[in-house]
Order: C-alpha cells, then structure tokens, then sequence
C-alpha cells in the first residue's frame, strides 16, 4: 500500500477509504498483485527442471484466492479433506493436489484417496494401516528432522517434541513397514516451522532430508514445506529467498545426479504468498485515556484477528483517516470481554473516534482463524483484482449464528391438583 497526497492507495490507485465506505467495517481487503508479485519471486528462486509451488491453503482458504494461485499455476497443500474439497471446487485438478494432515483417522485419509488426490502420511500407526489396505498406492511420509526452526514454540514443527511427522529416529521401524507391507513410498516431504529467521538451520534441515532421501529407492518428489520470513515492520528480517534458493537449488541438482534422475522439488508456501497482500481495516469505537495508557478501542477483536494474542505476532498499524497527523502513543485494542490487543504502545498519526485504522500482513490466518467469540459476526472480505474490487464473502448476520442451532420447543409443565 502507498502513501501519497496524504491518501493510502492499493494498487491500479484504489482507496481503502472508499472500500471502507462501500462495503462497512470491519474489513478484510486481499490485493492479488501482490499474491502474484510474491509467487513470482519464489517462482524465480529456484533452478531446478522440476519445481512445484503447493500453496498451504490453511493460510487463507477463501475461495477467491484459491483460483487466483490455481491460475498463477499453483498447486494445493491440505490438511483436512474439507481443505481438499475446496481446492476442487476451485478447480484443482486432484493430482496437483498434497493431502498432509496430522493426527487424523485412517477413514479420513481414506476418503482424500477417494477424491483422488496425492498423500504424505505423518505416523507410523497410519502407515502401518494404509499399507494393509492399500499397498500399491503411492504415498509420501513426513518426515521430523529435529530441528528447532520458526518464529515462536506455537509454529515451530520440526523440533525433537513436535507432534507431526515421523522421527527421523524411527526410519528402521518405517524400513520394516514397508518390507511387511509393500508399501510404495514416492515422496518426502518435511515442514520445520514457519518466520524462519536463520537461512542455514533451514538449510542444514534440507541436508538431513537429502541423507534421509538416499535410503528410499522410488521416490518422485521431496516436499521441503515452507517458513520462509516476511517482513512485518520497516526494516523487519526477511528470508533472503534468492540465497536460499541458489543454495537449495544447488544441493538438489547435486542429489537428484547422484540419485540417478530429476525428482520433483516441492514447496507450500502459504503466509509468504498471501500475508502481505491482506489488510485488515477497523474503525476506533472509543478513544480512552487512563492514567498510564491511552487506549484505542476498535470495532474488532480476537475473534476476527487472534494472531497478535495468541502467537504474539506483530502487525503494523496506521492510520487511514489522517495519516500525516502528529504522531501519539497509543494501544488498541478491541472489543471483546477478554484481554484482546491489536498492538501496545504503538506510534500511530493522532487518532480520533471514527477514524480508520488499518492492521497490516493480515491476509495469512486471520479471517482462516476467527470465530464468532461473543456473538461477533465475522467480517466481510474483498479482493482487489486488475483494478476492481469484488466481494468475495458477505459479512455475517444474525442468521448465520444460528444457522445450526436447533432451538428446543420447552412445553409447559402443568401440576394437577390430586
């Protein structure tokens, strides 16, 4: 988004304001060049004869941003067999589709088999499983290299304690499955964390799924997930993506000569395709001064945006309506009857109730995160696409919260006198 004239614009020079004012507060907005700028950098990254960007749709799995990356040439990562059924409504074919949950039954991974899609299996019980029943169906597993990776304990899953994958301690007990069984394993597939800060730990797990790789005899494809870092501040650490890329790349190549023909390099993306191109626009209810804070108090919560509460993670925040005003030292908040905070102690151009606030890096697990805490209604979403702007979910009434409740019809108890 840039600021001139004392106006922020998105791109092809659209106002926020006026998005703001046709479609109501609170607001998600996804600017899909941005989605586009971000697939193309990571597109570009990589020199490998096969590569494969699989968008991690758990991020946003809006329906809309889903055919956007299909058209880009994406493929899907999912991790629910609703997930995979949405990709398929949006138009993914289902071989470009990567079913990788954790902890499900073996009906569900069952039923993705049914839709035809490709899988990775995370434990050994359901390897075991899926290779009685089904022993000629390709699989991948997922592997946990053990590697303490990502912005915080919550998105770090590649650690010796996380609960998805397959240890890389346990491979001789995997080798027996698949001698029992017969199992065909065509893949690898590993996700260490997510706001990777440190290239070289990313890049010491791809060495230890390369080693683990040279042990399985027909694989088509390694998945090495995502994390790759975006900036959420000015001057904020970023993944240089063009360096990893030409040393991953590298490492690969070498590997795939060794191994005797080109696998697929694999990586599902999801926060680095989508978080910058969404913000998320609030009204301030109140401005309230105390004693030692003064509060801003918006038209929003944790129930429509919970990452700065419950992983800490920091979003930009600035002001629509006047964007050029003296600056003052606010916190803001929403409101919902817990301790909900957007940001604290945050400069922010002086504010005044009414005024337009927009949160930043909010196109990554937020609307895919809210709930209807309180009886809030969730928000509408817009997209902004070749210099348009479309609705691409309607804000939610009354109706929708008690879509499916089943009110029970309490008769009268009558007491007859005896």
């Amino acid at each position: 988004m840039q600021l001139t004239n004392n106006r922020y614009h998105l791109s092809n020079g659209i106002d926020p304001l006026e998005l703001v004012e046709k479609y109501g507060t609170p607001l998600y907005v996804y600017d899909t060049a941005i989605i586009e700028r971000q697939y193309r950098l990571m597109e570009g990254s990589f020199a490998v004869p096969k590569l494969k960007i699989n968008y991690a749709c758990k991020a946003n799995t809006n329906i809309n941003i889903l055919k956007v990356l299909k058209n880009l040439g994406a493929g899907l990562d999912a991790v629910s067999v609703q997930e995979v059924e949405l990709g398929i409504l949006a138009g993914f074919a289902p071989q470009d589709i990567m079913f990788t949950p954790n902890c499900v039954a073996l009906d569900e991974i069952n039923a993705a088999l049914k839709l035809g899609v490709r899988i990775n299996i995370d434990s050994i019980s359901i390897l075991e499983q899926f290779g009685m029943e089904h022993p000629h169906v390709p699989v991948g597993i997922r592997i946990n290299p053990h590697i303490m990776a990502g912005g915080n304990d919550k998105i770090s899953t590649g650690h010796v304690d996380s609960k998805f994958g397959i240890s890389i301690h346990q491979l001789p007990h995997v080798f027996k499955v698949i001698e029992t069984t017969g199992i065909h394993i065509d893949g690898l597939h590993m996700h260490t964390g997510s706001d990777i800060l440190d290239a070289n730990v990313f890049l010491l797990a791809v060495d230890i799924l390369m080693n683990v790789a040279k042990n399985f005899k027909y694989l088509e494809y390694v998945d090495f997930g995502s994390g790759f870092k975006v900036p959420y501040r000015e001057g904020d650490i970023e993944t240089d993506l063009e360096e990893v890329g030409a040393r991953i790349s590298e490492r690969f190549n070498e590997f795939c000569k060794d191994y005797g023909r080109e696998l697929t390099l694999i990586f599902e993306p999801g926060k680095f395709l989508v978080s910058q191109a969404g913000y998320f626009f609030v009204r301030a209810n109140v401005v309230k001064p105390t004693p030692s804070t003064v509060f801003i108090g918006v038209d929003s919560g944790l129930n429509h945006l919970i990452r700065p509460m419950f992983y800490n993670s920091y979003h930009r925040i600035e002001n629509m309506s006047g964007p050029n005003g003296k600056p003052r030292i606010y916190t803001v908040v929403g409101y919902i009857c817990e301790t909900d905070t957007f940001g604290t102690n945050r400069k922010i151009a002086n504010v005044e109730e009414g005024d337009i606030l927009c949160l930043f890096n909010a196109g990554a697990y937020g609307f895919a995160m809210a709930s209807n805490y309180n009886s809030r209604f969730r928000p509408a979403e817009v997209m902004v696409h070749e210099g348009r702007d479309y609705l691409i979910r309607k804000r939610e009434t009354m109706k929708d919260i008690l879509k499916n409740q089943v009110e029970v019809r309490f008769e009268e108890t009558v007491t007859v006198e005896s």
